[in-house]
């Protein structure tokens, strides 16, 4: 990932390592490689959590939580990259608003539904609700990653003949 941030950036390691490191919180120290790992290793725990939630999609609730986790460990992971404060900033800038309070609002619903009223049903609609909230800010999610967007754009073309 690393060599693709570099080669995003023009192959200038001081200038991938700005794309990191730039506006990141004061309080964080970690080195850019740390922060690398620390990304990987959340984002691969979150879909992680996602899959194995698929074995539970008979049992709504359980799917619910391990599903919920994933995702908000899957978009927690880019607070590596940019730090926390940057990141709720962004999420939270007027562009990004709507759909981040939509998703927010999903995810809590969702977890209410499962952990406290107890019901099937509802926990269903509102993990679908989630999904939906998911796909629609993951569209706003890419733009934290330099490129990213960009680089999706260009496969959904290739291989969907469509555009994100």
């Amino acid at each position: 990932m690393w060599k693709l941030i570099q080669s995003a950036s023009g192959g200038n390691e001081e200038q991938g390592e700005s794309l990191l490191v730039e506006e990141s919180d004061d309080f964080c120290s970690l080195s850019t490689e740390k922060r690398l790992y620390g990304f990987t290793a959340c984002l691969i725990a979150g879909l992680i959590c996602m899959l194995l939630s698929m074995a539970f999609f008979v049992k709504p609730i359980k799917f619910a939580v391990l599903f919920t986790f994933g995702n908000l460990l899957a978009i927690g992971s880019t607070a590596f990259l940019i730090g926390p404060v940057r990141q709720i900033s962004m999420m939270f800038d007027p562009v990004r608003i709507v759909a981040t309070a939509v998703y927010l609002g999903c995810v809590v619903i969702a977890l209410i539904f499962a952990l406290v009223i107890r019901s099937k049903i509802l926990t269903i609609i509102a993990i679908v609700c989630e999904i939906c909230a998911l796909i629609w800010c993951h569209r706003y999610s890419l733009s934290y990653i330099p490129f990213a967007r960009r680089m999706v754009s260009e496969l959904m073309v290739r291989l969907c003949d469509t555009e994100l």
